[in-house]
């Protein structure tokens, strides 16, 4: 299948109602799926999508206390193989505690030979990272946490 029948029908899934298309061609298949924006909100009603909640314990009180933390979670958007490196002997693209900046690569999957960049949805600090590299990872994987 050629990169121009994908590019078609990831518009056709855009444009449409469907939130799941797979087609199958000779010996490949493409599968195209897409979340929509009520069904993140109606799970998760409390907070922004991807922002996490903590809840603490006082050592002076029993009761949990709340804390807001600003952190967002980078979720691998397909199934894939995880690269946290560019090239095999390269420095990873990033490390726990480095600061990033919006649109900045954080990973690549690679899935079907075609290789997606898992870019920084938002500038700050990386909190939390995988430790999957190099291995398969499924869609909605927790990779990363940037604060």
């Amino acid at each position: 299948m050629d990169l121009s029948k994908i590019k078609t029908l990831i518009d056709f899934v855009g444009r449409s109602n469907i939130t799941e298309l797979t087609v199958t061609e000779k010996d490949v298949t493409v599968r195209i799926f897409r979340t929509s924006q009520g069904q993140e909100a109606a799970a998760e009603p409390q907070q922004k999508a991807g922002s996490t909640t903590s809840v603490v314990h006082d050592a002076g009180s029993d009761a949990p206390s709340r804390l807001e933390k600003t952190s967002y979670a980078v979720k691998a958007p397909v199934f894939g193989v995880l690269h946290r490196n560019p090239a095999p002997g390269e420095p990873p693209f990033v490390t726990i505690g480095d600061e990033v900046e919006e649109g900045q690569t954080l990973f690549i999957i690679e899935a079907m030979k075609v290789f997606n960049t898992i870019a920084a949805p938002r500038s700050g600090r990386i909190m939390h990272l995988t430790e999957v590299d190099d291995a398969e990872v499924e869609t909605g994987d927790l990779l990363a946490e940037i604060a």
